[in-house]
Parts: C-alpha cells; sequence; structure tokens
C-alpha cells in the first residue's frame, strides 16, 4: 500500500510539470488577446483598429494579417501618433440631474477634465448633458481648452432623459471612423423613449458605447448593460474612484494600434474572416472577428466567436410609446365607469290610471307581471344581481354585514350592506387607476393608491358619521327645549315627539321621525329613543332616554327635567367648544406634522422617482424608511393623545 501510494504521488507530480511546461510553452506563443474594435474598407484594403492589452509592448514592425486564411502585406502604426488613416470620436455624455448634486457632480467633472488631458490629441472630443432636455453642449473636437470650458459651465436640473441622450451621443459620434461613447449616470430615465427603441438605434450604429454606472443598484446597472450591450462594457463606480474609471478609458484609447492590410477589392468586399497577430515581448497579441459584406453598410466587426455568420431575416415590429400604456390604463378604467354607469337603476316615470288598472288586471288574469317589463327593467335586474351576489356572501359573515349596516345607518346613509360593498368595489378600482397613472405604472405608487382606495370610503363614513353625530349633538338642546315646552302646553310625550318631527332639524327630524314609525310597528317609545343614542353613540341622548324612563316608572315634571338636562347641555357644550378652539392650534400641527412626511415622500416617487430609489431598492434604505415610518406612527399617536381633550 505504501509503495502504490508512492506510485500514485509520483504520476501526479510529473502530471502537474507536465501541464506546467504546456502552459509555460502557450504563454510563449500567445500572450493575451486583443480586440478589433473598427474596420474600414479603403481603395487599398482594410484600416483595422486594435485594442492592445496594459502592459504589452508591440513590435510594430512584425506585424502580420490574414483574411480568409491567406496572409497579405500589412503596416502597424499607433493611433495615438495621429496618423490620419482612421478618424476617431469621443462623446462624453455627463448626468446633469438633480440628483448629481454635491460630491458627485465635482468628482463626474474633474473625472471628464482627466480623461480630456489624458485622450490622444487625435481623438475628437465631444460633450453631451443631459437631464429634462439633451443638450449638446460640444461638438466633437481636438480643441481641449474648449472641452475644459464647456465641462466647467455645465449646470444641474431636473430630470434624467438617459435614452435620449444616449441616441443624441451616437448620432453625435457619427458614421464615419471609429466613433464611441463614454456614458456617465447615477439614476433611472424618467423621459418618454423607451428601452427597446434605444436598443434597436444601437443595433443599427457602429458606436461603441460604454456606461460609468455611479453608485447605482443592480436593477439599473442591469439596464445600463443591455445599453453597453456585446461590444462595449458597463462599469460601476463610486465617486472616489470615478476618476480612475475615466483615466482607464483614456488610456485604453491611447493603447490602440492601426494596422492597413493590402487586400484586394474582391476579396475585402465579402463576409471575410479576420485575424491580426502583433509580435510583443510577452508573446503574440492576436485579434480576429468576422467581417460583414460592404452591401449591409459600413464595414464593422461581428462577434468573433462566429466562425460561419448567420444572415438573420430583419422581421418587421412595432414598439408601443410608452403614452400608449397610460391611454390603454385609461381607457380601461373609462369603460369600467360607463359599465358602473349603466348599471345603476334609472328612476322610473310615474304610471298614470290606466297603466295601474292595466296592470293589476293583468296580473288578476294570471299573466306574469314581470314578463312585460323584463327589458325596460333590465339595468335594475342587472344591478339587484349583483346587489344580491354580495348579500349572499354576507349572509355567511353576519358580524361584517351588521357592522357595515350599523356605519351606513351611523352615516344616515340609504345603502343596503350589500350595494355599499359594490360602491367600494369600484372606488377602490377607480382610485387604483387613477394612481398608475399618476405614477406612469411605478409599483409602490400605485401600492400608495390600492392603500388609498381601500381606505377612503371607510374614512368617508366615518367623516359623515362623525359630522352628523356632531350637528345631532349641536341641535339636541333645542330639540329638548321644544320638547319641554310642548309638555308644559299640554301635548303628551308622543304629540311632543310629532312636533318636533315637523318643527325640528336635521337630522334629529329624521330620527325622530323614525320613532314615530317604530312606536306604531309596536316598538316601545323608550326602544326606539335608546336606538337613537346607539346610533349616534350619544351619551347626552342616553341621559335623555334614562331621564324618561325614570319619569314614566316613578313620575314627575318631565318638562322640568328636560328643562334642566337641556341646560346642562348647553354649558358642557360651551365648555367642550372653548377647549376646542384652545386646543386646535395643537390639533393642526399634529396633522401638519403627521402628513407631511409621507406626501412629500409620494411627490418624490412621482416627481423624482431615482432619488428616492435607494429608499426601496437598498436594504439600508428600506431599514431607514421602516424606522422613520415606526416614529413617525408613534410622534402621530402620542400628539393625537396630547389634543384629544376629554369633556
Amino acid at each position: 500500500m505504501i509503495r502504490r501510494a508512492g506510485a500514485v504521488r509520483r504520476l501526479l507530480a510529473g502530471a502537474a510539470a507536465g501541464t506546467v511546461l504546456v502552459l509555460s510553452a502557450a504563454a510563449g506563443a500567445h500572450a493575451a488577446d486583443g480586440d478589433i474594435v473598427n474596420v474600414d474598407r479603403t481603395a487599398e484594403g482594410l484600416d483595422v483598429s486594435v485594442n492592445v492589452p496594459a502592459d504589452v509592448e508591440v513590435d510594430l514592425d512584425g506585424v502580420s494579417a490574414t483574411v480568409e486564411g491567406v496572409g497579405y502585406p500589412s503596416e502597424a502604426f499607433r493611433l495615438s501618433d495621429g496618423d490620419s488613416r482612421v478618424t476617431r470620436t469621443t462623446i462624453l455624455a455627463i448626468d446633469t440631474s438633480d440628483s448629481m448634486q454635491g460630491d458627485r457632480f465635482e468628482a463626474a467633472i474633474s473625472a471628464a477634465r482627466t480623461f480630456v488631458e489624458i485622450v490622444p490629441p487625435d481623438v475628437q472630443v465631444g460633450i453631451v448633458g443631459f437631464s429634462g432636455a439633451v443638450d449638446t453642449a460640444l461638438e466633437p473636437t481636438t480643441d481641449r481648452e474648449a472641452a475644459f470650458s464647456v465641462l466647467d459651465g455645465l449646470e444641474l436640473s431636473r430630470g434624467t432623459q438617459l435614452y435620449d441622450a444616449v441616441l443624441a451621443s451616437v448620432a453625435l459620434a457619427g458614421e464615419e471612423g471609429q466613433g464611441s461613447v463614454l456614458l456617465l449616470s447615477d439614476g433611472a430615465d424618467t423621459g418618454t423613449t423607451s428601452l427597446p427603441t434605444v436598443l434597436a438605434g444601437l443595433a443599427d450604429s457602429d458606436v461603441v458605447v460604454n456606461v460609468v454606472a455611479l453608485e447605482q443598484g443592480p436593477k439599473a446597472v442591469d439596464i445600463l448593460r443591455q445599453i453597453a450591450g456585446e461590444r462595449g462594457q458597463a462599469i460601476s463606480a463610486d465617486s472616489e474612484d470615478l476618476a480612475e474609471t475615466f483615466s482607464a478609458e483614456a488610456d485604453v484609447l491611447a493603447r490602440q494600434i492601426g494596422v492597413s492590410i493590402e487586400v484586394p477589392t474582391e476579396v475585402a468586399a465579402g463576409q471575410v474572416s479576420l485575424q491580426v497577430t502583433l509580435p510583443s515581448t510577452g508573446g503574440d497579441v492576436v485579434a480576429s472577428s468576422t467581417l460583414l459584406p460592404s452591401s449591409a453598410g459600413t464595414a464593422e466587426a461581428a462577434d468573433p466567436m462566429l466562425s460561419v455568420p448567420v444572415e438573420t431575416p430583419r422581421t418587421s415590429s412595432v414598439t408601443l410609446p410608452d403614452w400608449a400604456v397610460y391611454a390603454g390604463i385609461g381607457v380601461f378604467g373609462l369603460g369600467l365607469a360607463v359599465a358602473l354607469a349603466m348599471m345603476v337603476p334609472a328612476k322610473p316615470a310615474p304610471m298614470s290610471t290606466e297603466e295601474r288598472v292595466s296592470t293589476y288586471t293583468t296580473g288578476l288574469a294570471g299573466t306574469r307581471p314581470g314578463a312585460a317589463t323584463a327589458t325596460k327593467a333590465s339595468p335594475e335586474a342587472t344591478l339587484t344581481q349583483a346587489s344580491d351576489a354580495v348579500g349572499s356572501l354576507l349572509k355567511r359573515n353576519r358580524g361584517l354585514e351588521e357592522k357595515i349596516a350599523q356605519r351606513l345607518a351611523a352615516a344616515g346613509s340609504e345603502l343596503k350592506a350589500s350595494e355599499w360593498l359594490l360602491v367600494h368595489a369600484a372606488a377602490f378600482v377607480i382610485i387604483t387607476l387613477v394612481g398608475l397613472l399618476i405614477g406612469r405604472g411605478n409599483l409602490v405608487v400605485g401600492i400608495i393608491f390600492m392603500v388609498i382606495g381601500a381606505l377612503v370610503p371607510w374614512t368617508y363614513l366615518g367623516f359623515r358619521a362623525s359630522q352628523r353625530r356632531k350637528k345631532f349633538d349641536s341641535l339636541l338642546p333645542e330639540t329638548l327645549q321644544l320638547m319641554s315646552g310642548s309638555l308644559s302646553a299640554g301635548l303628551s310625550l308622543m304629540q311632543s315627539v310629532d312636533t318636533i318631527v315637523r318643527e325640528g332639524g336635521e337630522p334629529v327630524k329624521t330620527e325622530f321621525k323614525r320613532v314615530l314609525v317604530e312606536t306604531r310597528l309596536g316598538v316601545s317609545l323608550e326602544d326606539a329613543l335608546s336606538g337613537v343614542a346607539d346610533r349616534f353613540d350619544s351619551r347626552d341622548f342616553r341621559w335623555v332616554v334614562m331621564a324618561i324612563k325614570i319619569q314614566r316608572q316613578v313620575g314627575g315634571n318631565l318638562a322640568e327635567l328636560l328643562n334642566t338636562v337641556a341646560e346642562t347641555m348647553r354649558e358642557r357644550e360651551y365648555i367642550r367648544r372653548q377647549v376646542g378652539a384652545l386646543s386646535a392650534e395643537g390639533k393642526l400641527s399634529a396633522g401638519v406634522l403627521g402628513a407631511l412626511p409621507p406626501l412629500f415622500l409620494l411627490y418624490l416617487v412621482v416627481a423624482q422617482g431615482d432619488y428616492v430609489a435607494p429608499l426601496f431598492n437598498d436594504i439600508r434604505g428600506i431599514i431607514m424608511i421602516s424606522a422613520a415610518a415606526l416614529w413617525l406612527g408613534v410622534g402621530v399617536f402620542w400628539m393625537s393623545k396630547l389634543v384629544k381633550v376629554e369633556v
């Protein structure tokens, strides 16, 4: 066993040594791969631009090139020496939105100045600034002082039209020679141009787009990576290393090598595979690619991994603009509103005497009355069916139905619980659609409006009930005074209630009318009055009901008792209003301090979504906004307790 283990170890050692020798030989034969970034067809053949890896010294005299596997005479030269055979243009597209304010913008300008200082003098530099609008600040030029002056004059403003800036920069780079775009962005696009439109425009261009994502999340970097495509690159950077990133991009241009290949015109015009070999001290630098036929437009380098390019047929596609999505949501909401309006039954016209007699006699003859009016009552029948369907669901949950019925009664609504749920569902859908339209499809805004749509109907019911309760309590002393006067005039208690129905104000008049109806149906007067106190949740009226019960049991002067109770209520109402006036400032402050943060956050989400995006995309932002919501809730609760005074 020991001998076998030793043999295995010797075998592994030999294999490792062989592997090292093979790798060493390969390293000596091939140092690194280059990258063909541009190919121009000329009368003499092909002019090729090659990116050379860093720390590689190329021997320009030993260059060789093959086209379709056949060697042709070639000449190498450094593009940075100002050779006129290849025109190079680079566009600096810099984000000038408000989110760049502070250290970000200072770092961006400093990095751009570093790029302009280091980039070779033959490279024409153009500058594009983008925020709420795209501004071509500088046409491509070799005047470096003009570039410095433009960079120093850039100003920040609202908005981020990233996609429009990409298309404008590519167009500014032009189709002649070697064009590239170096784009710096720190936020998502807020314009109307869609991402598919940008990608389609880049697919038809030979310009290489390199994107620097300044302190952005994974989602934004993924979009920028799509813009860069396979030929460009998306680089994530912080403010501190921004200058180093721009300097590295300038160094790439400084290391580029140009190669002129003398190829016959009939060979260069077709689809050919191209390979350039540049000898260096560390081994050969090899760059290869496939060149598309000249009929396709300006020559461009295809994917070097494709040995035999496949011609893909063009398919026509239609890209919908962003407004079409919002228009679709609006049309859907309008259709839903029209459908709900059609479900509301129209008030039927009063029947004449002849029609009533005809209907009555038809019913006696055995004909179904509903058969003749089925068509006319179709909207009402539809609404009734929907209400019955919701009512059948409520029957399974009696507690919910009773709770809704109590709130509707307190608010003075004549709707049934099932009808109220239909109205609630319609309001929820409409408010959600409005939120999607306002937020332009933003998920956070949509969720906020969904919550608003779920809470607003109940809040409205509570507000109506509160207002009705306050009106009832304010009219109660006058009502008791009127009742006392009626009793002093010799009327009975039921007659005094009828007097209030005829001469009282709302909502007292309606509630006392209900008391009369209930007593005529057999409900005792005390129970009917107790129902009024329960619907309004009025402690003052419960005292009145208690006083009436005691008087009816033990006797006494009810008119004098009601006068006393009314006077007490007036004094309590005076104190209540005085306390309300003294605490009004505190209530207003509590409302403003409680509502201002969420409303301002909603405004920022709609108006400047990229500015607050880290609060929802980054775990640190989520923790911060959660803690802020918690402390805001505690503060609102504490302030509400401080300003609430019971009288």
